[in-house]
């Protein structure tokens, strides 16, 4: 695939905002289902149950299922890179730090993307973009806050939580090279399938869910919310804009997500904004137009 700058369009915004949003919800789902269901648990059902809805609309669209193994390989792939892995480490790594903390280090994903994209020969290492993401990274922090406390395990769960953020990474590169042809409702739909195949043999040999006792109706809800919402629409959007805008780009809805997270906040639950985090939310706007690349060029374009 050909270097490119991979500039983002208004549309491609448009839709990074809404995916910011499907994926800012999945920690409310998460944490109102984990007091009943155990970790692994959790991600088994968000990605059978995600699997489960979106197959009527892929029969609706007649999209033929991959044929043998051969066909299967690179959906099997990318459903342990950017579902299994990230999300189990992810949840697990949040048992030991707090989600404020968490947020930060999976909005390292984008740096992780850009250093994997380049060191493939996929996209150019542009300081543009290395720049950009870290003054992103810098207003997530300023916005959340470091959220960092001296419980025990506190650097297993950081290196928890960036390994999830370094394997959506490697998932975006998989995606690029491997599916870049393959619909988005396929691909997502095909993901999840593999995905669910693999917990079950992971969650069958660790916590053997048959043997817990039935959630409530609050938890099904979540869970329900968190499938449908935050991983079978959301993963829609995520490939299309994968398609149309690059990998580097597409994660930069992880910058976005906090920022989505406090205005939802807000506008739902009446939650205060504090100055510190219209200053976070500043800084990471700013980071988004140097990556993007345009605003900084209009007074050269001018003269």
């Amino acid at each position: 695939m050909p270097l490119n700058d991979n500039r983002i369009d208004a549309r491609d915004w448009s839709l990074l905002c809404v995916l910011s949003v499907l994926w800012g919800g999945s920690f409310f789902f998460n944490g109102a289902a984990l007091r009943e269901l155990p970790a692994l648990t959790l991600v088994f059902l968000r990605v059978a149950l995600g699997a489960i809805i979106l197959l009527p609309l892929l029969r609706a669209q007649g999209i033929a299922f991959p044929n043998g193994f051969a066909g299967w390989r690179a959906f099997l792939a990318i459903g342990l890179l950017n579902n299994v892995a990230p999300f189990s480490l992810i949840v697990l790594g949040q048992t030991f730090i707090p989600s404020g903390l968490a947020s930060i280090l999976n909005a390292t994903t984008p740096l992780f993307t850009v250093i994997v994209m380049a060191a493939a020969g996929e996209e150019m290492l542009q300081m543009r973009r290395v720049a950009g993401v870290a003054l992103g990274l810098v207003g997530v922090i300023v916005l959340r806050g470091w959220g960092a406390d001296a419980r025990a395990g506190q650097a297993l769960g950081i290196l928890l939580c960036l390994g999830g953020a370094f394997s959506y990474g490697l998932a975006a590169l998989a995606a690029r090279r491997l599916l870049k042809d393959s619909p988005p409702l396929g691909t997502a739909t095909f993901q999840l399938m593999a995905s669910t195949f693999l917990m079950a043999i992971v969650v069958g040999a660790i916590e053997k869910p048959w043997r817990l006792p039935l959630p409530g109706v609050a938890t099904w809800l979540a869970v329900l919310g968190l499938a449908g919402l935050s991983t079978a629409l959301a993963y829609i959007v995520f490939f299309q804009i994968l398609r149309r805008s690059g990998a580097t780009n597409v994660m930069l809805v992880t910058l976005l997500i906090p920022v989505t997270a406090i205005l939802l906040g807000w506008l739902v639950l009446g939650e205060p904004i504090s100055a510190r985090e219209i200053a976070g939310a500043m800084v990471i706007g700013s980071a988004l137009l140097v990556i993007d690349g345009r605003v900084p060029g209009l007074p050269r374009r001018a003269a």
